[in-house]
């Protein structure tokens, strides 16, 4: 999937922020593009709902917020919509090529286990530990009990929504405004949004840190 054009002069105008751009955006618009953040079509209609956002940080704050009112079933909805993408394509280097299938291995044993996708969130990690820190998570989740597991993928996706957002609120330069990481989750450079990795079977958005967002055609209309 590639960014979309603009289809609204107004959303792409010179000098209008990433946020001021979502909180504009008509609802269908918003409500296709934070789908891209989290699957869950009511923690989606909750964000669209609340705006404007007066900046990324109260924006980033009710992600939080929705995603900690996550029924099970909006957990399940969000997971179904998680795709079956090896979570580190493009990873430096021949050389990690047996921990590459050992962790698809891991991922195929989790997904047997638990019966959903394996998510993790990797801010605050360089690309060249991504690989190991991935495939660490998987081993040791692999021993807790399916509801443990449950709480450990609810924060993972949590974790990830909001790094997701942080990239669509980010502009031209990666820059997030005033983007603070939440207590014991690093960041990356000062006054950047978290380069977060999805590794896991993961729905990455489908724009990259410092990339366009995709202002692009409505998508789908937000249900009632």
């Amino acid at each position: 999937m590639s960014p979309s054009t603009p289809h609204s002069t107004a959303l792409a105008a010179p000098g209008h922020a990433p946020l001021d751009r979502l909180n504009a955006a008509d609802p269908a618009t918003a409500y296709a593009l934070l789908l891209e953040c989290c699957g869950s079509a009511g923690w989606a209609r909750r964000i669209v709902a609340h705006r404007p956002y007066p900046d990324v940080d109260t924006l980033l704050a009710a992600a939080d917020e929705a995603s900690y009112d996550l029924s099970a079933d909006d957990l399940a909805e969000a997971l179904a919509r998680e795709t079956a993408s090896h979570p580190l394509d493009g990873e430096p280097g021949p050389s990690t090529l047996a921990a590459h299938t050992a962790l698809r291995a891991a991922q195929d044993a989790y997904e047997q286990q638990f019966g959903h996708a394996f998510l993790i969130c990797l801010d605050g990690h360089p690309p060249e530990h991504r690989l190991d820190h991935a495939l660490a998570g998987i081993r040791a989740r692999l021993e807790n009990e399916p509801h443990e597991e449950w709480a450990v993928t609810a924060d993972e996706l949590r974790r990830l929504a909001r790094s997701r957002l942080a990239r669509l609120t980010a502009d031209a330069t990666g820059t997030a405004g005033t983007v603070h990481a939440p207590a014991g989750h690093p960041a990356g450079a000062a006054g950047h949004a978290p380069a977060a990795v999805p590794a896991g079977r993961t729905c990455a958005a489908a724009y990259t840190p410092g990339a366009r967002p995709p202002w692009g055609p409505a998508g789908p209309s937000v249900p009632d």
